[in-house]
């Protein structure tokens, strides 16, 4: 193995086990630090982690679990643009944006973020990240040259080796992202989605442009908020202060109703559920590696966020055919489920970070893409 390791095919991300991110019970840091360890040892080699999550704790826990095994033998993708050095946590709204006009100008981006991704560095116990991310920009970190530039910077001089993007914290962002793609797409290796087989829409209308400009793709909620751990059955009651009970009403119901759709095509290759949506993903240029979330849940019924990692590990060598791809897409269609965050005609001035008026450029894009004029 190089020491400038690529991603690999599967990935474990820090906001797994209810710590820093509220899906299902918070795991104690021993077990926490355990479960990082066990997926090590099943093979997982990609490591995602956020500065912003427990502001720094994160990455610290994730150091201290990696500490033990040669750095070149696991990537390291860190995710950075969250100001929680300055900014004010404005509630549920999170940390601003490091690009807040009111934190800093343009011309202190490249400082701000060298700053960031070497204290994310430091606590991960590691002098460079195998992939650096822009974490939920705002609509300046989509549009900025001065933001890219500084992010260029960093690999330049070697503390990152990749560069790339992660839209959110919710979905959508979809022309933002090809938008993205045509101006910085030279500089972006790649881009961080949300997909899953019950999940096909927006994401899936980036994926040719990815390809286009040579960006590789990494896909998170595979599982879809647990689901397709196969332990979150009808009826599914949520914790006080869980992360997924922003979700529509009946969304655990609808779920299941529709991979029953699903299932000629899980008994034919007769697999798991969670190997099922990781290869639908999988089987997508230019989808190139997978980082569900795991959850311990609630109830003595309930299986340990350890057998979901160990069952990730066995994932199969299995690809679906482009027939079976388009057949398990018409059965998750979630077309319209959502009002979708980032540029939209539903906002006529930016009054989150994550949300913003369209802007004509962008349509005349969905336009030669064949996305429409209903964002």
């Amino acid at each position: 193995m190089t020491e400038q390791m690529n991603l690999t095919k599967t990935a474990y991300g820090t906001w797994s086990g209810g710590r820093y991110m509220h899906f299902g019970e918070a795991l104690e840091e021993d077990r926490y630090i355990k479960c990082i360890q066990l997926a090590y040892a099943r093979g997982i080699r990609t490591f995602v982690t956020a500065d912003v999550y427990g502001q720094g704790e994160a990455d610290s826990v994730l150091g201290r679990a990696l500490a033990d095994y040669p750095r070149d033998s696991y990537c390291l993708v860190g995710t950075i643009g969250h100001d929680f050095y300055k900014g004010t946590r404005a509630g549920s709204g999170g940390f601003p944006r490091f690009t807040d006009p009111d934190l800093r100008g343009p011309d202190q981006y490249e400082d701000f973020l060298r700053m960031a991704c070497e204290k994310s560095l430091a606590n991960c116990g590691a002098s460079h990240f195998d992939l650096l991310m822009l974490h939920n920009p705002d609509e300046t970190g989509y549009t900025s040259e001065d933001v890219w530039k500084g992010l260029v910077a960093l690999k330049e001089e070697g503390i990152a080796t990749r560069l790339g993007i992660a839209p959110g914290p919710a979905n959508g962002f979809t022309l933002d992202l090809i938008h993205c793609f045509e101006r910085f797409g030279e500089v972006i290796d790649w881009a961080m989605i949300i997909l899953n087989p019950l999940e096909p829409w927006p994401g899936r209308f980036v994926l040719p442009a990815a390809q286009e400009h040579g960006v590789e793709i990494l896909t998170r909620v595979v599982d879809y908020g647990g689901l397709f751990h196969g332990d979150m059955k009808r009826g599914h009651e949520f914790k006080a202060g869980d992360h997924r009970a922003y979700r529509p009403k009946g969304w655990v119901e609808a779920g299941h109703e529709r991979i029953e759709k699903m299932g000629a095509v899980i008994d034919r290759h007769d697999m798991e559920l969670l190997h099922f949506a990781c290869l639908w993903n999988l089987s997508q240029v230019p989808v190139q590696s997978v980082v569900p979330t795991f959850i311990q849940e609630a109830g003595e019924s309930a299986r340990t966020i350890e057998a979901k990692i160990e069952e990730f590990g066995r994932l199969p060598d299995i690809q679906f055919n482009a027939q079976e791809i388009e057949e398990i897409m018409v059965a998750g269609d979630n077309t319209g489920c959502m009002k979708l965050k980032g540029a939209s005609r539903r906002h006529e001035a930016s009054e989150r970070p994550d949300e913003w008026p369209m802007r004509p450029e962008l349509l005349e894009l969905a336009g030669r893409h064949g996305l429409g004029t209903e964002w």
